[in-house]
């Protein structure tokens, strides 16, 4: 059995540009930044970053240029692609990319503004959750079902 799976959550390098096949089909391509931190064998605290290319189409692609910008935080559930094409000096060129299935939206920055949220926080295994007053301004609800007419009714099943 063979598996093609990434899960990645890091803030966003650049700002979002939705961009249109020539079949009209939406696309965006973005990079996120994980980092990783650990302690070396001399107890010195070591950092590392890791820069990811992200490609999402269709309804995603407008949802993600729409509500994510340069810095947010966001979920990437997807598959590893590797393409190759050569330049117009005939140079051979290789490219990983994520090719987004699934995303999640990181929380609102304070900046922007939200209504009160409720912050979970841990200490020693007892955790406790505390409500946060910011600005209110409304979030937005996303769905991606287009259509309830389409839901499955048991009646309908064949069996």
């Amino acid at each position: 059995m063979n598996l093609n799976k990434v899960f990645i959550i890091g803030r966003i390098t650049n700002d979002i540009v939705l961009k249109a096949t020539s079949t009209n089909q939406a696309v965006t391509s973005f990079n996120v930044a994980t980092n990783r931190v650990w302690t070396d064998k001399s107890g010195q605290k070591q950092e590392e970053a890791e820069f990811h290319s992200v490609v999402v189409w269709g309804r995603q692609a407008e949802l993600a240029s729409q509500f994510l910008s340069k810095g947010s935080l966001v979920l990437i559930e997807g598959r590893l692609k590797t393409r190759s094409w050569k330049d117009t000096n005939n140079q051979n060129h290789k490219v990983t990319e994520i090719i987004c299935e699934r995303m999640q939206f990181g929380p609102k920055s304070q900046n922007s503004g939200s209504n009160s949220f409720r912050q979970q926080s841990a200490s020693y295994g007892k955790s406790s959750v505390k409500e946060v007053e910011t600005q209110d301004e409304e979030i937005p609800q996303i769905s991606m079902d287009e259509s309830l007419e389409d839901e499955i009714k048991p009646e309908d099943l064949p069996f």
